[in-house]
C-alpha cells in the first residue's frame, strides 16, 4: 500500500510534473525525469548519486537475470578488494596508459602519508590477475570463470552525467580464463549475447552488435565487442556493454601460465576475457523510453508494473459504497501479487484520483487500473496503459491471466516502437558530402571504410570542424563522430578492390558505424 501523507501537507501540494520538454531541452528533461520520478536523489559529492528504490530495482532485476545466465555457463561469484596497489596498477603499460587520467588516489590516512599511493580501481583486471597466476598452476585448473558485482570509481570527466557518466557505478564485471582461443573467442560472443538480451528482453532497447575498432578497443586488449543503443531525442549513440577478448597479453605480464597439455615440458600463456555490464543501462532505458510525462518503465523491470486506484468517490458515496471500491482495491492488489504481478495499491485519501494518475504516469508505472462504483456494478476494473492511454475492460475474473498478458504486450510494444525508431536513424551513405548532412540529421551512419586508425580519427576531426546544426552540449560530448563499431550483421556492397572507403577513398575492408556519441 502507498504511504499516506499528512493532510494538511498534501492539500495545499501541487502535482510535481516534467517542464522541459524531451525534444526541446534534453539534459534538463532527464535531469527532472530521474528526480521527479523518484529514480535518483543528486549526493554532494559531484558526479556521485543516490539510486532510489525505484532504480536500484531496476538493477536488482537486471542483476537477478544475468546472474542466473552466466551461472549456467559454469561463472562463480567472487569479491576482490576495491584498492590496488600502483606497483601492481603500473604493471601493465597499455592497460595503465588506458585508464590513468581516470584513477582515483588514496594518498593519506588520517593525517597521515601513505607510504605508496593506494589506487581505488576503475576495474579490476590488475587487482585480480595477481592471485590468478598463484591459483592457476595447471591445465586442470581451466576454465576459471569468476565475476564480481560491484562498484567502480573512474574520475577524469568533468560534467558527470546521472548513469551515463559517473564517478562512482555499480557494474558486474568477469574475468575468464581459458586454455586455448577458441574457447576464449566462443565465450567473448556468449556473453555479448546475454548483454543484448538484457537490453531487449528486459529493458526493451534495441541494440546493434559488433566489434570495436583498434583505436576504440579496452585499453590492452586483444578485441572488444560490444552492444551499441541510440538515443533519438539526440541522434546519438550510446555504448550498452563490451565484451573483451584479452588474449594473452594480461597473461603474459602477470606469468598466467600452464604446461601444455599436447607439449610436455612447454610453458603456454592462458587466454583470457574480461566483461562487463553497468547502471549505464538503466540511464539509456530512461533516455530511450520516456515522454514528457515523465518516465517510461518497460514491465519486466519496473519496480511497480501496476498501480490500482479508487476512483469515483464523492462526498455523496455512501459508506457502504467506499467499502465496496476500497476493498475491492485491496482484493484486486492481493490476487495480482498472488499471480507474480509487482502491484501497489494507492489507497491514499488525501489525493484525487487525477493527482494520482499524474503521480504514477511520472513515475513510469506501465499499467493503470481504476476501480469504481461502476466497475464494482459491473464485476470489472479499467486498465490504462502508460505507453498509449488506451483503456480497456478486463473481468474481475480474468485480471490474473489479462493483466500479465498486457504486461507483455507493453514490452513488445516499446520495443517494436524504439526499434523502429533506431532502425529508421541507422543510414547508409557512400560518399563524404552526404557524411555530416546525416549526422545532422540525427543518424548514426554506416560507411564502407579502410579500416585505418588514421582514417578514423580523421572522421572525427573533419566532423566536429564542419558546420553542425546542433549546439555543443558539454553533458554528452564528442560532437565529432567517433567510430561505435563493425556492426556483426554487415551490409552487402563491399567488393574488394572496388569499393572505396568513403572518407579517405582508400579500398574499403568493411562497413563501420559511427555516430555523435555519449
Amino acid at each position: 500500500m502507498a504511504p499516506k501523507k499528512d493532510k494538511a501537507d498534501a492539500s495545499k501540494a501541487p502535482l510535481i510534473s516534467i517542464t522541459a520538454p524531451k525534444e526541446e531541452d534534453f539534459p534538463s528533461w532527464y535531469q527532472q525525469v530521474l528526480t521527479k520520478g523518484e529514480m535518483l536523489e543528486y549526493y554532494d559529492v559531484s558526479g556521485c548519486y543516490i539510486m532510489k528504490p525505484g532504480s536500484y530495482s531496476v538493477w536488482e532485476k537486471i542483476q537477478s537475470w544475468f546472474d542466473g545466465q552466466i551461472k549456467e555457463l559454469g561463472v562463480q561469484n567472487a569479491y576482490f578488494p576495491m584498492f590496488v596497489s600502483s606497483r601492481v596498477l603500473e604493471k601493465e603499460k597499455d592497460h595503465v596508459e588506458g585508464f590513468a587520467p581516470e584513477v582515483a588516489w588514496v594518498t593519506k590516512a588520517g593525517e597521515t602519508d601513505l607510504e605508496e599511493p593506494i589506487a581505488i580501481r576503475p576495474t579490476s583486471e590488475t587487482v585480480m590477475y595477481p592471485y590468478y597466476a598463484k591459483w592457476i598452476r595447471s591445465h586442470r585448473d581451466l576454465p576459471l570463470k569468476l565475476n564480481q558485482w560491484n562498484s567502480v570509481v573512474r574520475w577524469e570527466f568533468k560534467h558527470p552525467q546521472p548513469f551515463i557518466r559517473t564517478r562512482e557505478f555499480l557494474w558486474q564485471e568477469g574475468h575468464t580464463a581459458f586454455l586455448t582461443r577458441e574457447e576464449a573467442e566462443k565465450e567473448v560472443l556468449q556473453i555479448l549475447d546475454l548483454y543484448a538480451r538484457v537490453y531487449e528482453e528486459l529493458l526493451a532497447v534495441p541494440v546493434i552488435k559488433g566489434r570495436k575498432t583498434e583505436k576504440e578497443k579496452f585499453a590492452g586488449g586483444f578485441f572488444t565487442t560490444t552492444t551499441e543503443g541510440y538515443i533519438p531525442a539526440t541522434g546519438r549513440g550510446i555504448q550498452g556493454a563490451t565484451s573483451h577478448c584479452l588474449g594473452q597479453n594480461f597473461s603474459k605480464m602477470f606469468g598466467i601460465t600452464v604446461e601444455d597439455p599436447n607439449k610436455t615440458g612447454e610453458k603456454i600463456n592462458v587466454w583470457q576475457n574480461s566483461w562487463g555490464l553497468s547502471t549505464r543501462s538503466i540511464g539509456v532505458m530512461v533516455m530511450v523510453h520516456g515522454d514528457d510525462k515523465g518516465l517510461v518503465m518497460p514491465p519486466r523491470v519496473a519496480q511497480y508494473q501496476v498501480v490500482v486506484i479508487p476512483c469515483g468517490i464523492t462526498a455523496k458515496t455512501t459508506e457502504e459504497d467506499k467499502a465496496n471500491i476500497n476493498n475491492g482495491v485491496e482484493d484486486i492488489a492481493a490476487r495480482l501479487k498472488k499471480a507474480g504481478v509487482r502491484v501497489v495499491a494507492d489507497t491514499r485519501d488525501n489525493y484525487s484520483p487525477g493527482w494520482k494518475f499524474s503521480d504514477w504516469e511520472l513515475r513510469g508505472v506501465p499499467l493503470r487500473v481504476e476501480f469504481g462504483p461502476k466497475d464494482f456494478q459491473k464485476q470489472q476494473v479499467t486498465t490504462v496503459r502508460r505507453t498509449t492511454g488506451a483503456k480497456e475492460s478486463i473481468d474481475l475474473s480474468a485480471i490474473e491471466t489479462a493483466i500479465p498478458e498486457t504486461l507483455e504486450a507493453i514490452h513488445a510494444e516499446m520495443y517494436q516502437k524504439a526499434k523502429d525508431q533506431f532502425d529508421s536513424h541507422v543510414i547508409r551513405v557512400t560518399k563524404w558530402e552526404d557524411f555530416i548532412p546525416a549526422l545532422n540529421a540525427k543518424n548514426l551512419v554506416q560507411i564502407p571504410w579502410c579500416g585505418v586508425m588514421q582514417c578514423e580519427e580523421e572522421i572525427k576531426e573533419k566532423s566536429a570542424r564542419q558546420e553542425s546544426t546542433e549546439a555543443e552540449d558539454e553533458r554528452a560530448p564528442s560532437m565529432g563522430a567517433k567510430s561505435l563499431c563493425i556492426p556483426f550483421d554487415q551490409p552487402e556492397g563491399i567488393v574488394k578492390g572496388e569499393t572505396k572507403c568513403a572518407a579517405c577513398g582508400k579500398d574499403a575492408v568493411e562497413w563501420c558505424m559511427f555516430g555523435r556519441s555519449y
